[in-house]
């Protein structure tokens, strides 16, 4: 590399690091040193709860830091993959994700759920975000009603996947599929509102809806009426 590539990639790598800085795990009471960091609580962090993904503490100001766990691969997070189903179905379904749709994951997270901040990144490459900390609903409540005016739910007909409450959402006008949003992932916030937690999600390829014209529609059309029809409504004159 030339001078002056180096020193653009050293720009890059500095803006970067402004937007995702470098935290350590000793930051939040945690030794680097040990074969489990997160084995025992901290005199900052307790456990709260965590899954396949993330490790999720709480510290005394009320605020929760999840940590993200990497898998062996770098997968971190989940994602879907789709396919073609019969006719005009598409087929989601869950799999490992990587970073960069960990943090568009997380922009979800913040823009239709809890308040969400990513801080940083570890050396050994461990995402951590911090939310704000909510009352966990009542086992089993139905939250099929969520927010359906931002969170859209997808009609069986065009989509099937195996996560709950597939749901159309918009992001910089860009319409992505957002699922897993059952009872566990929603909490109640210091207003008495519902927030999502956690999700699973990923943009709806273009190139599929390229090719099933009725959903391609429904989805112009929900974009602009969260209420619209599975099928547009015919004119009479073109009966």
């Amino acid at each position: 590399m030339t001078g002056g590539e180096w020193a653009a990639l050293g720009e890059a790598i500095r803006a970067f690091r402004a937007t995702l800085p470098l935290v350590r795990l000793e930051d939040f009471g945690f030794s680097a040193e040990v074969d489990d960091p997160f084995e025992a609580n901290t005199a900052r962090l307790s456990r709260i709860g965590g899954g396949v993904e993330a490790l999720a503490f709480v510290d005394g100001q009320q605020s929760v830091y999840k940590f993200f766990l990497f898998r062996e691969g770098g997968d971190v997070g989940a994602t879907f993959a789709f396919a073609r189903g019969e006719g005009d179905l598409l087929q989601a379904t869950a799999v490992p994700g990587s970073y960069r749709m960990l943090f568009e994951k997380l922009r979800l997270i913040h823009e239709f759920g809890i308040p969400t901040e990513l801080v940083g990144i570890t050396p050994e490459g461990i995402p951590v975000a911090k939310q704000t900390l909510g009352r966990m609903l009542p086992e089993k409540t139905d939250v099929s009603g969520l927010d359906p005016e931002r969170l859209i739910p997808i009609p069986s007909r065009f989509l099937r996947t195996d996560r709950d409450h597939p749901r159309l959402a918009f992001l910089d006008g860009v319409p992505w599929l957002v699922a897993d949003t059952h009872d566990r992932n929603v909490v109640i916030d210091a207003t008495g509102a519902w927030r999502i937690i956690d999700l699973v999600a990923a943009p709806l390829p273009p190139e599929w809806l390229g090719q099933m014209r009725l959903f391609a529609d429904w989805i112009e059309r929900a974009r602009r009426d969260p209420w619209a029809d599975v099928l547009a409504p015919v004119n009479d004159a073109d009966l």
